[in-house]
C-alpha cells in the first residue's frame, strides 16, 4: 500500500543529498553588494601595495621603491634613504608599511621591503623616520629573510598586543615553510625594537606560524583572533584563523586535504582564483583585496558567506577601513593586469547600513 508520508520522507533525503553534493562548504556564491558612490582620490600610480592613513593625509608605498604622501588634491612623491636599496624585482619591491602607533609624535614607520646581497634576493624590516619629505631609515629589526622574484610575503601590521607582525612568503622554495629554522613561509612576531617576546612559540625566534605559502594579509577582530589571506598553489586560495605556534600545512596539504598536525583553512576557494592580498575587519566580515579575482569581496565570519563589494575596477592590492570608509588601491600596472589610462588608483567607497 502506497504511504504517502514515507515516500515524502525518502524525497527529501534524496533532495538534501543532491544539494549536499552540489554545494560544498566553500562554494563561493559572490552576491553583488555593489552600488556605493566610488571617489577616486587618487590616480596615475605606480604599482601601489599598501595604504597607510593618518588624519586625512595617506601614505602609500610603490614597488619600485617610493613612497606617496596625498593630503586632499595634492600628491607629493617621499624621498627614500635607505641603508640597502630596494630591489624591484617580479612580485618584489618596497611592500609592507605601517605608521607606528605614537606617529604625531615620533614620526616614525615600519616597512618591509625586499633588497639583493650578491646574487640572493632577501627581504627586510626597517624602521623609518620622516623628515620633511623624506624618510631616512632608523633600525633594521629583521634581515636576511628568504626573498625571490616571486612569494615574497610582505603584510606587516602592529597588532592588538602592541607587536609588530610580518608575513613571509616561501620565496618560491615550498620546503621552507615546514622549517622552523626558516623566516620564509612564515607569520613573524617581534617587538616594536625587533627584539623577541618571551611568549613567542619558540624561544628566540620570531615564527609565529609556519606552514604558509604567500600570505599578505593580516587583521584583528575585536576579541583579538588573527586572520591571515593566502595564496594557494592552484586556486585553492585562503582564509586562515592564526594561532600561535600552528603548522598550516604548506606544501603538504591545501583545500580540504588534513594531516594531523596541520590546521586547514576556515575557508578556501576551490577551483576558483583570488590571489587575495590585504584584509581588514569590520563588524563580523572580512573585506578582502583580490588580484587574479578583481575584486574587493566581503567575508562573513559567522556564515562563511562571500560577496562582492566592489568590482569593476581591476586588480586590488589592500584595503583600509577608516570611519565607516573603505579605502582601496588598484594594481594593474603589475605586468599582470590591464592598466587603463589612469590606473593605479586609490578609491573611496563608502560603508552602507549594508555592511555593517
Amino acid at each position: 500500500m502506497f504511504n504517502k508520508a514515507v515516500y515524502l520522507k525518502i524525497l527529501l533525503l534524496f533532495l538534501s543529498g543532491c544539494a549536499s553534493d552540489e554545494t560544498p562548504k566553500n562554494q563561493i556564491q559572490d552576491i553583488e553588494t555593489t552600488g556605493n558612490t566610488i571617489e577616486t582620490l587618487a590616480k596615475n600610480l605606480d604599482i601601489p601595495w599598501n595604504i597607510a592613513k593618518h588624519n586625512q593625509t595617506f601614505y602609500l608605498t610603490q614597488r619600485a621603491g617610493k613612497i606617496i604622501e596625498i593630503t586632499g588634491d595634492t600628491m607629493n612623491e617621499q624621498m627614500l634613504s635607505l641603508t640597502k636599496n630596494v630591489h624591484h624585482e617580479g612580485e618584489g619591491g618596497l611592500l609592507g608599511f605601517v605608521l607606528a602607533t605614537d606617529f604625531t609624535t615620533s614620526q616614525k614607520a615600519y616597512a618591509y621591503h625586499t633588497y639583493k646581497e650578491g646574487n640572493e634576493i632577501k627581504n627586510r624590516i626597517i624602521v623609518l623616520k620622516k623628515e620633511d619629505d623624506s624618510w631616512i631609515e632608523q633600525d633594521t629589526l629583521v634581515e636576511n629573510i628568504p626573498g625571490g622574484r616571486i612569494h615574497n610575503g610582505g603584510r606587516i601590521k602592529i597588532g592588538p598586543d602592541n607587536m609588530l607582525y610580518a608575513t613571509t612568503g616561501d620565496s618560491g622554495n615550498p620546503d621552507l615553510a615546514q622549517d622552523k629554522q626558516s623566516l620564509a613561509g612564515k607569520i613573524l612576531r617581534m617587538k616594536l625594537d625587533g627584539a623577541v617576546p618571551d611568549d613567542n612559540p619558540i624561544q628566540s625566534s620570531y615564527l609565529y606560524s609556519y606552514g604558509h605559502r604567500n600570505p599578505q594579509g593580516l587583521a584583528w577582530d575585536e576579541d583579538g583572533n588573527l586572520y591571515s589571506t593566502e595564496h594557494g598553489q592552484s586556486a585553492h586560495d585562503e582564509i586562515n584563523l592564526i594561532k600561535s605556534g600552528q603548522n598550516y600545512g604548506w606544501p603538504v596539504i591545501q583545500g580540504d586535504e588534513e594531516k594531523p598536525g596541520m590546521v586547514p583553512p576556515i575557508f578556501h576557494t576551490g577551483e576558483q582564483t583570488w590571489a587575495p592580498s590585504g584584509i581588514e575587519y569590520w563588524n563580523g566580515s572580512l573585506y578582502i583585496a583580490t588580484l587574479r579575482g578583481e575584486k574587493v569581496r566581503r567575508f562573513d565570519l559567522s556564515s562563511n558567506q562571500v560577496s562582492a563589494f566592489h568590482k569593476g575596477s581591476g586588480r586590488m592590492r589592500d584595503v583600509l577601513i577608516e570611519e565607516n570608509h573603505l579605502y582601496t588601491i588598484t594594481n594593474n600596472r603589475d605586468g599582470r593586469g590591464t592598466p587603463s589610462k589612469d590606473d593605479d588608483k586609490l578609491l573611496n567607497i563608502p560603508l552602507t547600513a549594508r555592511e555593517y
